[in-house]
């Protein structure tokens, strides 16, 4: 690619340096800069045939990498001619695309840039047939400059596609760059994509694919958009409008047991006194700009702030995770706190209505989110997403986090078993589910892979006759289990009717505690895999329409996410972060000690299955926020020191929004220089081990074998 950067910089004793890159970067003394100019000589030229009366001079070349040809300035881009620049002009910059020959005296060739592709004309009766020569000798994705004319394209020849009515007449061509006869891979052959390793290890070549170059655009125009929505002083609702204050945080902080594991950073700087030794010292990357944000809302300086940080934490790989990645985060001070507007918007239904604080962080996302819809998809949401409570959605979905773009909802049975079922499960604080694949036509889809797909240990698949009654419960072990020997036969038909599998089906039993904790169920995680598994059978076709939910009312406090484990040591720790107000209504519960049925003043947004973004209400009273720290969550004073309070914060995971708005499954698609999911950069080769000699700058050094 031609491309060229000149820096100037004054170092101690005047020197300039320049810094000129054209395909690699140079440094040089303007002495020796001097010295190499005037010692420049021709070597060996650049491909350069035309015919027209402004030839470009010959490339000449005193190094490699260096070119001082006074090179045409390009006129449009490859996806920018049309119909109206016929007969013009035109130059051209691009990688050249072979399309094929059809004679002796005529080829074909595409032009490519990150706009389009522009088809090329190459007649020697035009040209001249050294430029058809030298053109047919260039490799591949090499980088070349045309001139030539614009031609309309025979009317059933024209695309619709960028520059697809139209079509240049070459008339002079310059070899830029050449390309490796022997690439890895070719970006734009789509049908035999390589494997993701050595895409990402050769990344600059795949971001040429169509696909990745619209994914970088598209994720462009959102963060502008996003910007533009929280800059506008527009009212959105009653008391709540945007104008937001974008303030840039540090990403070099100390070290807080917020919860994700964190990188550190060395520092040479050190700590002394007169009585220790050295100790080295280091700065963490920022998980999220948590506490800098909230002094800087109660500093008073700024009411409403963001930005799109960037953040990084030291997790385990997933398609949806990397090590470092990008959040709309927010911070709003004089929110909502409780139950002010308990009853919700009209024509939100008491089971559905938003319960919690925030109510202004609510309008602000939902306008954000639908103006992107709007601009990019087209689409037009509903006023208000859906609202689901914590309790709910793992009661009916088994996740957090439910995908509603198909049924086969999760059923509490427990209630309609035999009344000596019910008070054995009421004396072990547990319940039994059940999931359903009847032969009811709604299940259809799910029918053909139901026996098929695998379950967690803990699941009882039980397959059942139609007309069979109730015999299938009593073949379940888990009910067995709940039962002494002489217990009679049970038989409940009411139960076969609300299950819908009189005409049979398959049943699957779980027994679980009545309070659920986590992310996800047995069955939840069973409901997904009957999807995948349908999807991929070709037998379920899951629509592309945006099913946003908001889910409120999670659990404050947890014991079941085992990436805090690490830190919590068996205590409590925040199932959102230390600074989540509790609800309303379950502060007294707080208090009492009743910790697990505390629920928190934190939401999360999902969008079909996927969480795209999360937050919660502040704790503003101090008292309360000391005693979390000291008896619910137990934590010492080093600890402790390391937190700050305030009001109120919300983060929108920007790289899993943009993985839904360009269709694809992995964030690394939308992300420029991803990690792979095991964290390794194969571009860059990061990270690396160190020598000694640099390890020892920071006080550190390897460990034995």
């Amino acid at each position: 690619m031609l491309r060229q950067t000149c820096t100037f910089a004054v170092r101690r004793g005047g020197t300039s340096v320049l810094r000129q890159r054209c395909g690699h970067s140079t440094t040089v003394t303007l002495n020796h800069l001097k010295r190499r100019m005037s010692s420049l000589h021709s070597t060996t030229p650049s491909v350069d045939v035309g015919t027209s009366g402004d030839r470009i001079a010959p490339v000449e070349t005193a190094h490699s990498g260096w070119r001082t040809a006074p090179f045409l300035r390009r006129t449009h881009t490859c996806g920018s001619l049309s119909l109206e620049d016929a007969n013009s002009k035109v130059v051209l910059q691009g990688w050249i695309v072979p399309k094929g020959k059809v004679s002796k005296k005529l080829s074909f060739f595409g032009i490519r840039d990150s706009y389009g592709t522009t088809q090329l004309v190459v007649d020697s009766r035009t040209c001249g047939p050294e430029i058809l020569a030298a053109m047919r000798g260039v490799s591949e994705e090499s980088i070349i400059l045309v001139e030539g004319i614009v031609r309309q394209r025979p009317e059933a020849q024209r695309r619709d596609v960028p520059s697809g009515s139209v079509e240049v007449i070459v008339t002079s061509f310059t070899l830029l760059n050449p390309a490796d006869r022997n690439m890895p891979f070719m970006p734009f052959d789509t049908q035999n994509l390589a494997n993701e390793d050595l895409r990402l290890r050769y990344r600059y070549l795949d971001l040429r694919r169509a696909e990745l170059t619209s994914n970088l655009k598209k994720r462009s125009d959102v963060a502008f958009l996003v910007r533009s929505t929280l800059h506008e002083q527009v009212p959105l609702s009653k008391g709540t409008f945007a104008g937001f204050t974008e303030v840039e945080t540090p990403m070099l902080l100390n070290s807080t047991p917020e919860g994700a594991r964190e990188y550190l950073v060395p520092t040479r700087v050190r700590q002394t006194s007169s009585d220790t030794a050295s100790q080295p010292l280091f700065y963490a990357l920022s998980q999220s700009p948590q506490q800098p944000k909230q002094l800087l809302v109660a500093s008073g300086a700024v009411d409403r702030y963001f930005q799109l940080a960037r953040c990084f934490r030291d997790e385990d790989g997933r398609k949806d995770r990397q090590p470092e990645f990008t959040q709309v985060d927010l911070e709003m001070a004089w929110v909502s706190w409780g139950k002010q507007e308990a009853s919700g918007p009209p024509g939100e239904s008491a089971t559905t209505s938003w319960r919690i604080g925030g109510h202004e962080v609510r309008d602000i996302v939902e306008t954000i989110i639908r103006n992107i819809w709007k601009k990019v998809e087209n689409v037009d949401l509903e006023d208000r997403f859906r609202v689901m409570t914590y309790n709910e959605a793992m009661a009916k979905y088994g996740s957090d986090k439910p995908d509603l773009r198909f049924g086969l909802e999760i059923r509490d049975i427990t209630s309609l078993l035999p009344l000596l079922l019910q008070d054995a499960l009421e004396a072990k604080g547990e319940i039994i589910e059940a999931l359903v694949v009847s032969r009811q036509p709604d299940h259809a889809p799910f029918a053909g892979v139901a026996l098929e797909t695998d379950h967690d240990n803990s699941v009882e698949r039980l397959q059942v006759a139609s007309g069979a009654s109730s015999e299938w419960l009593n073949r379940s072990h888990i009910v067995q289990d709940l039962l002494s020997s002489a217990q009679p036969h049970l038989d409940t038909p009411e139960l076969d009717a609300a299950l819908g599998v009189t005409e049979g089906g398959v049943v699957w039993l779980v027994k679980r505690p009545r309070r659920p904790e986590g992310g996800w169920t047995s069955l939840g995680r069973l409901r997904l895999a009957l999807s995948e598994a349908a999807q991929r059978k070709g037998d379920l076709v899951l629509s592309d329409d945006p099913k946003f939910l908001w889910v409120t009312e999670f659990p404050l406090f947890t014991r079941a996410d085992e990436d805090k484990e690490f830190l919590a040591h068996g205590r409590w720790s925040s199932s959102h972060h230390p600074f989540t107000a509790p609800m309303y209504e379950d502060i007294g519960k707080m208090y009492s000690g009743t910790v697990e049925e505390v629920r928190g003043q934190h939401y999360d947004l999902v969008l079909n299955g996927v969480e795209v973004g999360g937050g919660s209400v502040r704790v503003h009273d101090a008292a309360m926020q000391e005693y979390i720290f000291s008896n619910i969550l137990q934590l010492d004073e080093k600890e402790k020191s390391s937190f700050n309070h305030l009001l109120h914060a919300l983060r929108c995971g920007f790289d899993r929004l943009m993985a839904i708005l360009c269709k694809t499954t992995s964030i690394r698609d939308v992300i420029a220089f991803p990690k792979t999911a095991g964290g390794a950069d194969l571009l860059f080769k990061s990270p690396s081990p160190s020598t000694a000699e640099v390890l020892a700058q920071y006080a550190l050094q390897r460990l034995g074998r």
